[in-house]
C-alpha cells in the first residue's frame, strides 16, 4: 500500500471513481444542465454504491449501476424542477459560464437546448448512445428496457431532434 495514499483510496469504490467520475459528471451536466447540481448526482451514486456495495451480486456491473443511479438521480432532479413549473411558470435553467459560452459554438448550444426540449426517455437515448458512447445492449441495460426498445427511441429522439433544429432556423 502507498505511504501516500490514505487507505480508503484503495477500494473498489474509491478506484471506481477515479476511473468513471468524471464520464458519469459530463452525461449528468448533459442531462441536467448545470454543474453543481450534476456533481451532486453523481455524489450521490457513488455514496449508494458505497453504502450497499457489500450487497451487490455481481460487483462487475459496478458501472451499470452507477450509470443507472446517475440516470435515476437526473430524472428525479428534472421532475422536480418541473412541480414548481406547473404552478409557477417553466424552469430556467443556469446560465453556462463565461468560459463556457466561448468555448461552445452556436450550433453546440443549438443542440444541446433542442435536446433539453426532448421527451425524458429519447433524451436519455440519444445522451447514453451518442454522449456517453454505450452500446445499444449498455443502453438498454442503464434503461431498463430492451435493445429494440433503444433502436426505436434513438431512432424517433434523431428525428425528433432534426425536427426541432430545423425549426431553429
Amino acid at each position: 500500500m502507498d505511504v501516500d495514499k490514505p487507505p480508503e483510496a484503495d477500494t473498489p469504490v474509491a478506484r471506481l471513481y477515479a476511473e468513471h467520475a468524471l464520464g458519469l459528471m459530463r452525461l449528468a451536466l448533459v442531462m441536467v444542465g448545470d454543474k453543481e447540481t450534476a456533481e451532486d448526482v453523481v455524489q450521490e451514486a457513488f455514496l449508494g454504491l458505497h453504502r450497499r456495495y457489500s450487497a451487490l451480486r455481481d460487483p462487475d456491473k459496478a458501472v451499470v449501476y452507477l450509470r443507472s443511479a446517475v440516470m435515476n438521480g437526473a430524472r428525479t432532479v428534472l421532475r422536480r424542477r418541473r412541480l414548481p413549473w406547473m404552478y409557477a411558470g417553466a424552469y430556467e435553467p443556469p446560465v453556462w459560464s463565461a468560459e463556457s459560452e466561448a468555448i461552445l459554438g452556436d450550433e453546440r448550444r443549438s443542440v444541446m437546448k433542442a435536446l433539453h426540449r426532448l421527451p425524458r426517455r429519447q433524451r436519455e437515448a440519444l445522451v447514453l448512445r451518442y454522449y456517453a458512447e454505450l452500446s445499444e445492449e449498455e443502453t438498454a441495460k442503464v434503461m431498463a428496457v430492451s435493445r429494440g426498445t433503444v433502436k426505436s427511441t434513438t431512432s424517433r429522439a434523431l428525428a425528433a431532434l432534426g425536427r426541432l433544429l430545423e425549426g431553429e432556423r
